[in-house]
This record gives structure tokens, C-alpha cells and sequence, in this order.
């Protein structure tokens, strides 16, 4: 995901130059003021602790789970991996089965809207707050993750409209009204509905307005401080003209965009690591010393434990019911496998490329001890890493890249960029089908909600308005209290599928076509 924590959402944000800079404080401190009065207990709630303790309540919620549907379907993220693979080169594709895009095209898009500034800041946080312990438990946490998106993309399709035209719908709302129905349990329409609404404010907040912010934000630290509008507008105009085609015009886009991206950044990460081989053994040493011990960190093993695991699930994504949405579209007549290529997503976002940030951190020496307290700091500047947000954590990321080389910020520029436009046209896709399941199929409609959408990625990259991110940001994880229990009440149908599919895969009935 391309949040780190809720908190980052207030970081500093471009003052709308639309108006004079007291008219336009003034505006945004009274929509600061409504939004906090009015929805601080609902952030409150949803990023509540549990007692006693630092660790969000909706994060344990997420990872158990995981947990749970990893033993239910009998480690499926492991033995499913290789057939997982398999379908996202399209040996088992059948180019006359009903949908939109290929298999690859699904992953490519759900990717575009969890990779991104939770890989490159939510990281550094997790490392900077959890020391080098916190790595571990955070590909653990993305490892369970795994059986989540299977869980939850195999009931996507499942249960997806298939319309005349060759379009298709899906996602959580589609299952919880059909499968509840099928299973005879009440209440699927009631939290169908609520899903939507959560998935329409999700998406014109944090998978929107925040990404838009946060471009402004690096292309000014590099060429100088301007009026946000500019960069909203020319953001707006470009997510416009990919989204107005529909899905299959944002999958070729996330098709390009998704790998070029990950490479870029993985590749430069390869080359740190390659310059500094002899340090690899060293810093995984770090890793498994820190999670078990706790070395340098406040809370010791607890505290790089709850590191971990939130920056896990806030960058995945994995229980939250978003990806869901993009795999349904997928061609095939089979529920099951792409619950076996969704799998992949939590792998690469998680267990690869949040590693890789990880692994650069340390191997570059970024984080010190402080012999008086024996906690973390910020290798140069000396300051705690406690009081991390957002916007240091990138800070601590660029930090470690340009350690090796000098030109990395601008390299981090075009990656957040990127990141930021992918993020915002998955989840305008997101936010179009919550839109569509509440006010009906149809262009007219789809079309207001895209050039509502395009709006507030003009606002997003123009004013400070933290509360309303924030708001969004809790209503993306109410989506995952509304979803993961209708996947609890769902998962047999589910173990039906995945039972029935390897039946005849084994049996030879299942065959590839290439």
C-alpha cells in the first residue's frame, strides 16, 4: 500500500495557491476543524491499540487472519506457488473464457495499487522504530498474507456479474450478497453496502488525494516549491485519460508501468547489495538477531514484532478486499485460479521489495545504536528514530540509496511519481465498482464518479486537509472488518473450489493450452 501509517497522513502538504495564503489556511483549518470533530472517533477506533499495548487492533485483525486461512487451505502460498506462476504466464489461459483482462494484467493492476510509498517509507519507519528485527516479521506477516488474497480473489470471481457487452463486476460486495444468499446467512446485502461506501471514501482519500500529495511533494523537493493545483492538474488529466477507457485501458497501462517500476527500483536496490556482498550475511544475521532479541529497539522483540506486522499489512493490503475488485475481472472460467495468481501479489510487494528496502538500510549503515540509550538513530543526524513519519521515512530510504549513489533522489522521484499515478488508477477502479454496485451500471454513471474522482486529485495535490486523508485512510482498513468476516463464513465455499480445481488438474481434465 501506498500508505505508511495513518499518522503520515498529516504530514506537510501543499497550500492550495488558488486563493490568497490566509483565505486558503483558512479553509482548510475549517475543514480540518469539521473533519476531526466529526470523524476523529471513527479514525480513533479503527487505529485504536490494543490495551496495554502499541499495536493496532485492526492490524491483529488482518494478520490472524492470515493465519487462519493458511492452515485452513493447508499452506496453500507454498504449494500453490508454482502453479501460481504457471497461470501468470497463461499456460492455462483460455483466450474465449469470460472477462476482461489476462491473468497477468489482473496481478499487474491489484500490484499498482499496493506497491508504492509503503515499500519505500512504511519500511524505513518499520526498520527505523522496529530495528532490523522488524524485517522479519514483516515478511512473515506478508508470507500469511498470501492465503488472505487467495481467500478473498477466489470468491471475487466466484460470484463477479458478467454482462452482454464482455464487461464484468466483482469484488466483496458481489460475495457477501451473493454467497451469503447461497449459504442461507442474512445480513450479506446490509454489509455489501457498507463495503462500497468504505471503498468509495478509501479511494478519493488515501488511494487518491493522498498519492497526488505526496508526487507534489517529491517533484518540489527536487525542482523547487510551486502551487500544487499545477501538479494536480496535469496528474488529473493524465489518470483521466487512462481511466475513461475503463479497465482494460488502465490493465495495458499497470501491464508496463507495474513491471518498469518494480524493476527500476529492485534493480538499484541489486546493485547496492551486489556493491556491498560481503555485508548480506551480516545484515540477515541482524534480522533474525533483532527479531528474536529485540537488539536497539524500544519493546524489544514485542516492539519489532508490531513493527513488522503493521507495516506488513498497511503496504499489502492482504484481508482489506481491494484486490478483489481487479482479480474478478480476470478471463477465466475457473474461480480458483486466480486465487492462486493473486497469491503472488503479497510476495512481491511484501516479501520482495520491502525486503530489498529493508536489506539497503541497514547494509548502508543508515541506523546507529546510541550508546546511552542502545536505541536506534538516524545515523548522521543523530535523532531517534522514534519520532519517524512519513515523510523521514523516505527521507531515511533516499538517505541509504544515495549512500551508493548521489542521483538516487532523483531516481526516488520518478518511483514515488509512478507509484503515486499507478496507486490512483487501480483504485479509481476500486472506487468505480463500490460506485456502480450502489447507483446501478451504466457510462453516465461511471462517468460522474471518474471525473469525481479527477477532482480530488487536483484537491489532494492542492490543499492540507490531514483529517480528511486520515478519515479515508481508517475507511480503506473498515474495509477489512466488513471483509474478513464474510470471509470466515465463506471460506468453505472456497475450499470447495480449491478441492475440485486440483481434482481434475490432477486427473488431466484441467490441460494447458500452450
Amino acid at each position: 500500500m501506498t500508505r505508511s501509517f495513518a499518522g503520515a497522513m498529516a504530514a506537510p502538504l501543499a497550500l492550495c495557491a488558488l486563493a490568497a495564503p490566509a483565505t486558503a489556511q483558512s479553509i482548510d483549518d475549517r475543514v480540518n476543524e469539521i473533519f476531526a470533530s466529526s470523524t476523529g472517533w471513527f479514525v480513533n477506533f479503527i487505529f485504536a491499540p490494543l490495551p496495554g499495548t502499541s499495536f493496532p487492533w485492526i492490524v491483529l485483525w488482518l494478520v490472524v487472519a492470515a493465519t487462519v486461512f493458511t492452515i485452513y487451505f493447508g499452506l496453500i502460498q507454498l504449494r500453490g506457488f508454482g502453479h501460481s506462476i504457471a497461470l501468470v504466464r497463461g499456460d492455462y489461459s483460455d483466450p474465449k473464457d469470460a472477462g476482461e483482462v489476462s491473468h497477468f494484467q489482473a496481478l499487474a493492476t491489484a500490484l499498482s495499487g499496493t506497491v508504492g510509498l509503503g515499500n519505500i517509507a512504511g519500511v524505513a519507519v518499520a526498520v527505523g522504530i522496529g530495528g532490523p528485527g522488524a524485517t522479519f516479521w514483516m515478511i512473515l506477516a506478508g508470507l500469511l498474507g498470501m492465503a488472505s488474497k487467495f481467500t478473498e480473489c477466489t470468491l471475487g470471481v466466484k460470484y463477479r456479474n458478467e454482462y452482454p457487452d464482455g464487461t464484468v463486476s466483482g469484488g466483496p460486495m458481489y460475495y457477501m450478497r451473493k454467497g451469503f444468499a447461497e449459504r442461507g446467512l442474512p445480513g450479506g446485502r446490509i454489509l455489501a453496502v457498507f463495503f462500497a461506501v468504505f471503498c468509495i471514501l478509501g479511494a478519493l482519500g488515501g488511494g487518491n488525494m493522498f498519492q497526488a500529495n505526496q508526487a507534489h511533494a517529491q517533484i518540489a523537493n527536487v525542482v523547487g516549491d510551486y502551487p500544487g493545483w499545477i501538479t494536480g492538474i496535469v496528474l488529473a488529466g493524465v489518470v483521466f485519460a487512462v481511466i475513461v477507457g475503463g479497465l482494460k485501458s488502465i490493465a495495458r497501462v499497470t501491464e508496463k508501468v507495474v513491471p518498469f517500476m518494480g524493476i527500476l527500483y529492485v534493480a538499484t536496490a541489486l546493485v547496492i547489495l551486489g556493491m556491498n556482498a560481503d555485508k548480506i550475511g551480516w545484515a540477515f544475521g541482524q534480522i533474525l538477531a533483532g527479531a528474536f532479541t529485540g537488539l536497539g529497539v524500544a519493546g524489544g522483540m514485542i516492539g519489532a514484532l508490531i513493527q513488522g506486522f503493521r507495516r506488513a499489512a498497511f503496504s499489502n493490503e492482504a484481508g482489506v478486499g481491494s484486490a478483489a475488485i481487479a482479480h474478478s475481472a480476470v478471463r477465466t472460467k475457473e474461480p480458483v485460479t486466480e486465487g492462486f495468481v493473486s497469491l503472488l501479489e503479497p510476495f512481491i510487494d511484501t516479501v520482495v521489495i520491502c525486503t530489498m528496502t529493508a536489506l539497503v538500510i541497514i547494509i548502508t549503515g543508515q541506523l546507529v545504536a546510541d550508546p546511552a540509550t542502545g536505541l536506534y538513530v538516524l545515523n548522521e543526524a543523530g535523532t531517534a528514530i522514534a519520532t519517524v513519519d512519513g515523510n523521514t521515512g523516505v527521507a531515511l530510504t533516499s538517505a541509504a540509496f544515495s549512500s551508493a549513489f548521489g542521483w538516487f533522489r532523483y531516481i526516488l522521484v520518478i518511483a514515488v511519481i509512478l507509484f503515486a499515478f499507478s496507486t490512483m488508477i487501480s483504485w479509481s477502479y476500486y472506487g468505480l465498482k463500490a460506485w456502480t454496485y450502489l447507483f446501478g451500471e451504466g457510462k453516465a454513471t461511471e462517468l460522474v464518479f471518474k471525473v469525481i474522482f479527477c477532482v480530488f486529485v487536483v484537491i489532494g495535490a492542492a490543499a492540507s486537509l490531514g483529517p480528511v486523508i486520515d478519515f479515508s485512510d481508517a475507511a480503506i482498513f473498515a474495509m477489512a472488518v466488513v471483509n474478513i468476516f464474510a470471509l470466515y463464513l465463506l471460506m468453505p465455499i472456497v475450499r470447495r473450489e480449491l478441492d475440485s480445481y486440483l481434482a481434475r488438474l490432477k486427473s488431466g481434465e484441467i490441460r494447458k493450452f500452450r
